[in-house]
C-alpha cells in the first residue's frame, strides 16, 4: 500500500470517528500513552520534572493518544510538549479541533509520515498506535521511530494480534477484488451489503471480539477494506522489536498474558516452569483466542534495567486508575475478591487481608511508607508483613492496568 493510498483512506475516514463537540463531556484514556502508565513502564515510577517531557504520537489520527497524554500533562502541571504527526488532513483538523475544545496549547500539529523522522527529534517517548500494521515495511516504520527515541526513553505501540481477529482476513480478502476501483463511500455500501447476505456459518459473525464493522463508517472502513493490514503475534512483535534493535518491556494488561489467569490445574502450569515471561505471553495468546491487538512498551535492551517500577520499597506511590479506592475499601470484607472483564470473561482476582486500609489510604500521593504508618497504628502489621500485602494487591489491580506506582 503506498503512502498515497494511506492518506487518501484516511482523508475519506478519518479513524476513529470522534466529534470534537463531545471534549466537553469526557476525556477519552486508554493504552498505550496514559501518563501514569507511561511514567510505571518506561521511566521506572519516576517523572523528571526539571525538564519538558518531549512526546511524538506518531500516525496521531483524529487525536486519541494526544489529547489524553497532552491533557494529563496539563492536569500535572509539567511543562510537556506533544507533537502530533499524520498524512491525513482530515484527521488532523479534527485533533486539532478537540485540541481547541479542550483549550490545550501544549500540542504541536503537523503533517508528515513516521518514515520522515529527521529533524523532529529526539523524544523521551513515542507513541505509535495501530499504524506499524499497516505499512507495506513494519520493520522500517520502527527502525525510524527508535532512531528518534532519546536515550532511556520508550516506544508505546498497539499492534492487531492475528487470533482475535479470526474472521477478518477472509472478509478482507473477499472484499479486495471486488471493491477494486471503487470511491470509498461505495466501498463501505457494497461491505454492508456483504455483511448483510453472509450465512451463519461466517467467522466473523461468529467473533464476539470484533465489532467494527457494527459500528461507523470509518470503523468498517479500517477494518474490513484495508488494503494493508498484518497482525502479529507476541513471538512476532518480540522479533519486531528485535529488528529495530529494541526489546519489549511489558504487554498491556500484565494478567491478559499471565497463563494462571486462565488455567487453574497447577499440573499443567508446572510445565511452564522455566520459560521466559514472553514464552508464558505467546502460550497464553495461543490458549485464549481472544486477543484482537497486543500493546506493547518498548525500550532498549540497554534500559530494561529499572524501567518499570517495583512494588520494593516505603518510597514507592500507589496510583489507582479508574477506581475509587476509599469507595471500593468500604465494601470489601478482609481477604475479598475484586470481579473485572477480560476478554469478555469475567475474572476473580483475590485480594489480600489488608487490601481495604491501603486502597483507602492510595489516594495518588500516600507513599507506602505513610500507608504502613496509617494501617500499623490500628492492625500493629510490621513493615515486611505489609509489603507482602501490597504486593499482593498490586499484582492483582497491577495486572489489570487499575494500578500504578510512581516515586
Amino acid at each position: 500500500m503506498s503512502i498515497d493510498d494511506l492518506r487518501a483512506q484516511y482523508e475519506a475516514y478519518p479513524y476513529p470517528a470522534r466529534d470534537p463537540a463531545d471534549e466537553k463531556k469526557r476525556l477519552i484514556t486508554g493504552s498505550p500513552s496514559h501518563l501514569d502508565e507511561v511514567i510505571h513502564y518506561v521511566f521506572g515510577g519516576r517523572l523528571d520534572r526539571s525538564r519538558p517531557l518531549r512526546v511524538l504520537i506518531a500516525g496521531g489520527g483524529t487525536g486519541d493518544g494526544a489529547i489524553m497524554l497532552a491533557q494529563q500533562l496539563a492536569d500535572a502541571g509539567h511543562a510537556g510538549h506533544v507533537t502530533y504527526l499524520d498524512l491525513s488532513d482530515a484527521s488532523r483538523a479534527i485533533a486539532e479541533a478537540r485540541a481547541a475544545a479542550r483549550g490545550l496549547t501544549n500540542i504541536t500539529f503537523q503533517r508528515g509520515s513516521l518514515l520522515e523522522l529527521e529533524g523532529l527529534g529526539p523524544f523521551d517517548y513515542i507513541d505509535c498506535c495501530g499504524v506499524l500494521h499497516h505499512l507495506d515495511d513494519p520493520a522500517a516504520g520502527l527502525r525510524s521511530l527508535a532512531g528518534a527515541l532519546a536515550p532511556g526513553g520508550g516506544i508505546g505501540m498497539m499492534v492487531y494480534a492475528p487470533l482475535g481477529r479470526t474472521g477478518v482476513y477472509p472478509m478482507q480478502e473477499a472484499l479486495r477484488g471486488m471493491t477494486e476501483g471503487l470511491p470509498p463511500a461505495e466501498k463501505v455500501a457494497l461491505a454492508r451489503r456483504l455483511i448483510q447476505q453472509l450465512p451463519a456459518s461466517n467467522w466473523l459473525l461468529n467473533n464476539p471480539f470484533v465489532t467494527d464493522h457494527r459500528q461507523a463508517d470509518a470503523n468498517l472502513y479500517d477494518l474490513l477494506l484495508h488494503s494493508c493490514d498484518r497482525p502479529y503475534s507476541v513471538g512476532e512483535l518480540a522479533a519486531l522489536a528485535e529488528s529495530a534493535g529494541l526489546a519489549v518491556g511489558a504487554l498491556i494488561d500484565p494478567a491478559r498474558y499471565e497463563p494462571a489467569t486462565w488455567i487453574k490445574d497447577p499440573r499443567i502450569l508446572k510445565r511452564l516452569d522455566g520459560i521466559s515471561w514472553l514464552e508464558r505471553a505467546a502460550w497464553t495468546e495461543r490458549i485464549t483466542g481472544g486477543m484482537t491487538k497486543h500493546i506493547a512498551y518498548l525500550l532498549r535492551p540497554a534500559d530494561l534495567a529499572g524501567a518499570i517500577a517495583q512494588p520494593d520499597g516505603p518510597d514507592v506511590v500507589p496510583v489507582l486508575r479508574d477506581l475509587d479506592g476509599a469507595a471500593l475499601a468500604k465494601s470489601m470484607p478482609p481477604g475479598g475478591s475484586l470481579e473485572v472483564e477480560l476478554q469478555g470473561v469475567f475474572v476473580a482476582l483475590p485480594l489480600p487481608r489488608l487490601a481495604g486500609p491501603i486502597l483507602a489510604r492510595a489516594d495518588g500521593r500516600a507513599t507506602l511508607g505513610e500507608i504502613h504508618a496509617a494501617v500499623a497504628a490500628t492492625a500493629g502489621v510490621t513493615w515486611d508483613a505489609f509489603l507482602l500485602q501490597f504486593q499482593q494487591l498490586f499484582k492483582a489491580l497491577g495486572g489489570v492496568g487499575k494500578m500504578h506506582l510512581r516515586r
